[in-house]
């Protein structure tokens, strides 16, 4: 019987699409709508500071439309973090941000910078907004993470998306076998597509996979409760056990 995992839809990049001609469409609204419509489990949008894409209004709407649960992204910054106490999103997922990047670059130093991580997990955490911390399958910083108390983490996906080395894809599986032996609630994100999808789920003990990019690109094909649909079908293969040596 295969385990139950979670699709939470980053919907970041239909705001890319309307901030390109400053127009009110397409609304990330609608498309949370059709996401729930598909049967997706949550929504995810990055609230960066140079707010290239997802606005503030579009946080405060999702959140009042309440259609599924919000994981608000956010860099460690903070105006932001006056943001999500005042929003309340369901989740909050700290990631590291810099302006010239074209998407996220890499997981979040959590040992590097412990004590700023930790007062914002638990600031966030007292207002009653679950934390995930999005890391590398990185001993240490699995360790650091399980350290903050923060339920969740999110393993960085990107490197092994983006290259398809073996050793990327061990590295993933181990760090979702360590961060469950702290005690640690495992998502996955980042360059997941539907090429990709079946060797991602290879991982053990994954919660959510939180995929964005390639299904706002698909559904500008299909449409968008296609493209989710089609990712659900590739995710119910999912047996979320310990994969084979």
């Amino acid at each position: 019987m295969s385990a139950r995992i979670k699709l939470g839809v980053n919907i970041d990049h239909v705001a890319t699409l309307r901030q390109a001609r400053g127009t009110v469409y397409p609304d990330p609204v609608e498309a949370a709508r059709l996401c729930a419509e598909a049967g997706a489990h949550g929504l995810t949008v990055h609230l960066r500071e140079d707010r290239r894409h997802i606005q503030d209004r579009d946080v405060v709407a999702l959140k009042r439309a309440a259609i599924l649960p919000l994981n608000l992204e956010m860099g460690n910054h903070p105006d932001i973090v006056r943001i999500a106490l005042q929003i309340k999103p369901e989740e909050a997922c700290l990631v590291p941000e810099r302006r010239e990047e074209l998407t996220t670059e890499g997981g979040l130093d959590v040992a590097g910078q412990f004590d700023a991580v930790n007062a914002t997990v638990e600031t966030l955490g007292d207002a009653g907004i679950a934390v995930s911390l999005f890391i590398e399958p990185d001993a240490d910083q699995i360790k650091a993470a399980a350290l903050t108390g923060a339920p969740y983490i999110e393993l960085h996906t990107g490197k092994y998306c983006e290259h398809g080395e073996e050793r990327e894809l061990r590295r993933l599986i181990d760090g979702a076998r360590l961060a469950r032996q702290y005690g640690l609630k495992v998502n996955a994100g980042h360059g997941i597509n539907m090429q990709n999808i079946d060797r991602i789920l290879r991982m053990p003990h994954l919660e959510v996979l939180n995929i964005g990019h390639s299904i706002v690109a698909r559904a500008v094909m299909i449409g968008m409760k296609a493209a989710v649909q089609e990712m659900l079908g590739a995710m119910s293969r999912y047996a979320g056990g310990e994969p084979a040596p």
